[in-house]
Formats: structure tokens, sequence, C-alpha cells
């Protein structure tokens, strides 16, 4: 199956299923290329890989930064995930919209989730290893969330009762949170 990038109902949201070699022995895929993926949409460098280990029902999200935003590309080692962008760009026409799709080990899917967006994903297999490269490094001063079940964005996560951090459970829904600590949309 020839690498493909799929567009979203988000503008500059990505899915993308990449070229897997499987024979007898096992499998073999690229899980980056930086002219494959720069022809498909995705031209960043990317300066941190981070790696969560989760059990089935966590929810991690929704996060974003501010000042240095963090473009992700994001997919799944083991397990299966249920990946959620959410647009909060100031001024986009998708301002307050989400995206989701399933990634996991078996269907090698990965997205990739632009600066201006917040993330988040939750477990949906027993235990879920997920990987992400970011185009900016983690700032803790510049940490921002949003409330995973915001009524106002409508998120159809496929888990009611998630397990969450603490500062995840306390994130403001979009409504509370102050125009200033939104990205703004450059269209």
């Amino acid at each position: 199956m020839p690498m493909k990038f799929i567009e979203t109902s988000l503008p500059d949201v990505i899915l993308i299923e990449p070229d897997v070699f499987r024979d007898d022995r096992g499998f073999f895929m690229e899980t980056f290329h930086q002219r494959k993926y720069a022809e498909g949409g995705i031209d960043r460098a990317f300066v941190q890989d981070n790696h969560s280990h989760s059990k089935r029902g966590t929810l991690r999200g929704l996060h974003y930064q501010l000042r240095q935003p963090q473009g992700k590309l994001v997919h799944v080692m083991t397990g299966e995930i249920f990946d959620v962008a959410v647009d909060i760009r100031r001024g986009s026409p998708t301002f307050g919209k989400w995206v989701g799709s399933l990634l996991s080990s078996t269907n090698k899917r990965q997205i990739f989730i632009p600066e201006g967006f917040a993330h988040g994903f939750c477990v949906m297999s027993e235990a879920a290893d997920v990987l992400y490269k970011c185009s900016d490094l983690y700032a803790p001063d510049d940490d921002r969330g949003l409330f995973w079940a915001d009524p106002t964005i409508g998120i159809d996560w496929p888990i009611k009762t998630p397990i969450l951090s603490k500062k995840d459970s306390q994130n403001p829904e979009l409504a509370h949170i102050p125009e200033g600590d939104f990205p703004v949309y450059r269209g």
C-alpha cells in the first residue's frame, strides 16, 4: 500500500497511512521521512520526541502551548487510541471544531496536528504506547489546557468516564479561556 496523506475536516490536520512492508518475519515501515512528509504537507523540523504509556480508559488532554506552539506527529507503537485535535486558533473559520481518528499498532496510521490546535487522546486497548514528534520544545510555563468534555465543542469520546490527571480534570472550557490565551489564526 503506497503512503497516503489524507485531508481531514480541519485544514492542516493530516491523517497518514504509511507504507508498511510485511513478510513472514514481521513488518518494516518508515515512521518519518522528511522529504516524503514535506511533499505530503508536513514541512516541519521536529525537535523533541515524546513517549507515553497509558492504561485503558486514560484520557490525556486537551493540551496546547501558546508562545511555543507544538505541531505533533503522533503514532501508536502498541495498543489503540482515539486521537483528537481541536482548532483553537482565534479567528479561524473552524474555531472550536474537532476531528478524531483511531490510531493503533495494527492500522499503523499517524496523525499530524499543527501548531494552534489542542491535542488529546484516550486509550481504547488494555494499554497503549504513544510516540509523538514535536516541532518545538515543551515549555512548562507555556502549558495550557482545554476541558476534555466541553459541551460547546462536543467531542464524541468513545469513553464516558475517563481516568484523568488532576490537571486535566481542572482545565477550563473554551468559553472561560481569555481571548489572549488562544493562538492566532494566520490563514
